[in-house]
């Protein structure tokens, strides 16, 4: 039986292969300080089928205009913030249809069934530069993703968030397998709040991103770790390497 693939890219960037073979990319930020091949991985990259987005900030939407463009992948977004990406950044609007275009509480079911994504919150912020010197474009609101692999696990992306107590009620509609949860602090959760949303979901594997990418974000994987045991959680913590990937 074929499995799943995860490559972790750094910061929140991640590409999934599914059991049936179809690759989405999360926050595709390939060219982060952090992956030191990320320029050779943006340039192998030729089958890419779907793009998903939590938000706007450059750190998520990375490489995806660049990447949309060469492959044809269609990018999966909040109506807002797909909105913005075709406008202002010029990710191609044709890959921007309403089929892969929601909003949050929606779920889409894409690529003929093959996987589905619901659009959850997550307490950020989001908005787009069209380029250093111009002003911020808001981009509607950040969310995070539920993506529900077909005969593959459901995997919880928090996308870039504060902790709030609605994040238990993620897990009333699918049992998440793994939750890729932001722990660096300073704009996002840090390790203790990461590990309390990490016992209100209750994943079966947790997963860190969003860290170390810049010397403001100090969570590490280790506090992480501390942190859960003394909350007891019972998750399993893989802590994943810049460029690595596993087979799920």
């Amino acid at each position: 039986m074929a499995q799943t693939q995860l490559t972790w890219y750094g910061q929140s960037g991640f590409k999934i292969v599914t059991p049936g073979g179809k690759v989405l990319l999360i926050d595709p930020w390939l060219t982060n300080p952090v992956f030191a091949k990320g320029k050779d991985e943006l340039a192998a990259l030729k089958d890419v089928d779907l793009i998903l987005l939590s938000h706007g900030h450059s750190d998520h939407v990375g490489n995806a205009v660049e990447i949309g463009k060469k492959t044809g992948a269609k990018l999966v977004a909040n109506f807002d913030l797909s909105a913005v990406v075709t406008s202002v950044l010029g990710y191609p609007s044709e890959q921007a249809g309403s089929d892969t275009t929601g909003h949050i509480g929606g779920q889409l079911t894409l690529l003929d069934g093959e996987l589905t994504v619901c659009f959850v919150p997550a307490w950020h912020g989001s908005s787009v530069l069209e380029d250093e010197n111009s002003a911020p474009i808001d981009a509607g609101m950040p969310t995070g993703l539920v993506i529900c692999l077909r005969n593959g696990p459901t995997i919880y992306h928090t996308g870039d968030t504060g902790f709030f107590s609605d994040m238990a009620r993620v897990a009333d509609y699918n049992k998440i397998d793994i939750m890729l949860v932001c722990i660096g602090d300073h704009f996002t959760m840090g390790p203790i709040r990461a590990a309390d949303a990490v016992r209100l979901v209750d994943p079966k594997t947790v997963v860190p991103m969003h860290y170390g990418t810049f010397p403001a974000l100090t969570g590490t994987p280790e506090a992480f770790s501390e942190e859960l045991k003394k909350r007891g959680a019972k998750s399993e913590l893989h802590v994943m390497n810049v460029g690595e990937t596993i087979t799920i």
